[in-house]
């Protein structure tokens, strides 16, 4: 099995957004990525990323969000492109597993059209609620036609143990992550924004885009759970550990 990290657009937020103490006016980028595990079962899709058309009109396609998340990638820095550079196309994803509904996170889902889409049940809940795009679900991205498995508790992708999907709201209601285990590298956590920046998790504190806080700092304690018992966690926005990471086709077995 192999897992290689993917960029898939990179944003600039206010740092106030994640770090109580920061200044209004300081900003933070913050990469996007995806993972792609490849098993010999099926390759799966770890997130999906920013929508490509973000990249020339984000209020078009995010309308008000695009006042709070500003894309500064380019083209070849969305999902698409460096999928190709692993030699894959969209068709050959069997499974894309959505973390949550963000736009940063299932953006690309439209392109998968043979894939199924894993989600919480909980999440797929709270993107159909009234009011939902106001909490940042956009329908365009994470409802694309596809079959959507609810996913309610522990899932083992694969019946191996090689692949298990944990629940760690907080986030949202339905965030979930990916404990990947891999013959030479270990294991890796794919965290998303269960745990967005590294220092959130030392310091115990949910940002402030945190649906329901007690479930946030409940998830950090699992997470810190499965970093003692030696996963490595790979946060959904950390730019100093996305500039470690190994990349594209150069990934981890």
């Amino acid at each position: 099995m192999k897992l290689n990290f993917l960029a898939a657009g990179r944003l600039r937020m206010k740092k106030s957004i994640y770090l109580a103490g920061a200044d209004r006016s300081e900003m933070i980028d913050l990469p996007v990525s995806c993972a792609l595990i490849r098993h010999k079962q099926g390759n799966v899709l770890f997130d999906t990323g920013c929508h490509p058309s973000v990249v020339e009109n984000a209020e078009e396609r995010w309308g008000s969000l695009a006042k709070v998340m500003k894309p500064l990638m380019d083209a070849d820095r969305t999902l698409l492109p460096n999928l190709a550079c692993i030699g894959l196309e969209p068709g050959d994803i069997d499974i894309v597993v959505n973390s949550h509904f963000h736009p940063d996170h299932c953006g690309c889902n439209q392109f998968f059209r043979k894939a199924t889409i894993l989600a919480h049940a909980k999440e797929i809940e709270a993107a159909n609620a009234p009011g939902a795009e106001s909490a940042g679900y956009l329908r365009a991205d994470w409802d694309c036609g596809q079959p959507i498995e609810a996913v309610a508790g522990e899932k083992d992708l694969f019946g191996d143990s090689s692949v298990v999907l944990v629940p760690l709201p907080g986030h949202t209601p339905g965030t979930l992550g990916a404990l990947v285990g891999l013959d030479r590298d270990g294991q890796f956590l794919l965290a998303s924004d269960s745990v967005s920046l590294r220092q959130l998790l030392d310091a115990d504190m949910a940002p402030r885009n945190t649906w329901n806080i007690d479930q946030q700092l409940k998830s950090f304690a699992e997470v810190r759970r499965i970093e003692r018992a030696g996963a490595t966690v790979v946060c959904g926005h950390d730019d100093a550990q996305w500039q470690s990471l190994r990349k594209g086709a150069e990934g981890y077995e």
